[in-house]
């Protein structure tokens, strides 16, 4: 088949795609879906409640009841669950093999790959982020990352993250050299070199560069947050630009000065005396891997209230172990961790969102609320767009998700749809009951995809139920598997 007929082909399938949506929107158009028996994330506490929504949005039942008079039209026992917002991963340089900053031509494509393959990790929405690139690449690439809402298709997207290239050269880490920059003339350097700027939700610069005060001025005026990264500034240049409205800090201690007890640098920012009528934010990698556990203790606990999660990951989340593209550099998977291959220079995460809050609440024996606020109205807050994300509030985005105890997504909801469940095959119980019975544990089962033990139907079955256990258990052995299972 030719190219042309090809792309015919694929416009074919969006169009019924979107005629098949707008026929269910229609459908569902002012139902009301009660959820209960569960405990839902509000202000910072689980509380039992029930929860309403209609049209896509989260809505108040005392309305309802008293005002409109209305009884739900469908509910939904949650056996349970913990409800709380979509995560919100506002650093991904890539994943499923994607790279953000490298794939020029099929960057659309790209962002529908990512976006499908979230969902089962619960992100309801997320900033695609690109490392520090040639002024051609942004001119290419940013006007392509458009604000658009999730949906079955995909997480939404909130707008760019664009990390450099307006940064240290001592502490670019895995950025080419070669692509940074200085703004001399400020505020225009950055505009012009980024281009349209309308598709831009996040910058990470280096505080410390001559004229960045004007520039996270004007930034923050254009509705861009800002985060401070990548850097060799001290405390007092960290609190000058905060205070001229940067909000938060990129990665926490990677790509900085180390904490030092006469200039604790951009680390002492956390508990900065004269920045009390502020929130500092600060992302970090709680993937086990970029922080240990005491510094993530340490970080926590001196401010819990602006920890981000985050997951830093790289086109290779989701592939097994190997070299990986990721923008001009190559990359290198080995024993969970992603370095530029032939040095130690970690470059990025393997990690998931679900995971890094798994180990924030591990290694701080933090409350299961503080560490889901941490990758859901934390962020939120850091992007000013609490008033439709990031919380459970009435009126806002009907965008959350169920969790088990242990935090492990069990449903993901965008618009109060649900796009992703864990149970939607119908041979799930039966088979993970079989499988239970033959092999006694999850690693066993995984083992028995690769040695030929399991039928066909079981094994396509137990990896699309399964991924990321599957595709934990292939980075860590090894082993290489056929294309399709990309496309989870």
């Amino acid at each position: 088949m030719g190219a042309k007929n090809k792309r015919k082909h694929a416009q074919e399938d969006v169009v019924k795609k979107d005629a098949k949506r707008t026929r269910m929107q229609e459908k569902t158009k002012g139902k009301i879906y009660k959820f209960y028996n569960c405990q839902i994330l509000r202000d910072h506490k689980l509380v039992k409640d029930n929860l309403y929504v209609r049209d896509g949005i989260i809505i108040n039942p005392e309305k309802l009841f008293f005002e409109e008079k209305l009884p739900p039209d469908e509910q939904i026992d949650c056996k349970g669950a913990i409800i709380c917002p979509g995560f919100i991963d506002i650093q991904i340089n890539g994943a499923f093999g994607v790279d953000f900053s490298c794939d020029v031509d099929t960057i659309e494509e790209g962002l529908k790959i990512v976006a499908k393959g979230l969902l089962p990790h619960g992100v309801t929405s997320f900033c695609p982020t690109i490392i520090s690139s040639k002024e051609d690449i942004y001119r290419k690439i940013v006007p392509k990352i458009k604000k658009v809402d999730g949906n079955k298709e995909g997480a939404g997207i909130l707008g760019a993250h664009i990390e450099g290239p307006f940064i240290s050269v001592e502490k670019k880490g895995a950025h080419p050299e070669e692509n940074l920059r200085q703004f001399p003339n400020g505020f225009s350097d950055l505009k012009d070199l980024y281009g349209n700027l309308d598709n831009v939700a996040m910058v990470t610069i280096a505080p410390e560069l001559d004229r960045s005060d004007e520039v996270i001025k004007r930034a923050c005026e254009k509705g861009i947050s800002v985060s401070l990264g990548h850097t060799t500034a001290n405390l007092v240049q960290g609190e000058d630009a905060i205070r001229a409205g940067a909000s938060c800090i990129t990665h926490l201690f990677n790509a900085m000065v180390s904490f030092h007890h006469r200039d604790p640098h951009l680390i002492g920012l956390l508990t900065s005396k004269f920045l009390t009528d502020r929130q500092v934010y600060y992302g970090l990698i709680s993937d086990g891997v970029h922080t240990h556990p005491a510094a993530v203790r340490m970080a926590f606990r001196s401010n819990p209230r602006g920890f981000i999660v985050v997951t830093d990951a790289i086109p290779a989340m989701g592939l097994p172990i190997g070299k990986h593209h990721m923008g001009s550099q190559l990359v290198e998977i080995q024993d969970k961790k992603a370095f530029i291959a032939g040095t130690n220079t970690l470059c990025g995460s393997i990690a998931t969102i679900p995971k890094c809050v798994q180990n924030l609440k591990k290694n701080t024996d933090c409350t299961t609320e503080q560490a889901l606020d941490a990758a859901t109205l934390h962020p939120a807050e850091v992007l000013k767009i609490t008033d439709r994300k990031g919380t459970m509030d009435f009126d806002t985005d009907a965008d959350f998700l169920m969790l088990d105890d242990n935090l492990n997504v069990m449903a993901t909801y965008i618009a109060g749809e649900l796009v992703w469940h864990q149970d939607w095959h119908p041979a799930v119980s039966v088979l993970n009951r079989q499988m239970s019975e033959r092999v006694g544990c999850e690693e066993s089962a995984i083992r028995i995809i690769f040695d030929g033990t399991g039928s066909n139907e079981e094994v396509e079955i137990y990896i699309l139920l399964n991924c990321r256990l599957v595709l934990d258990y292939i980075m860590v052995n090894g082993i290489t598997i056929i294309g399709w299972y990309k496309e989870i």
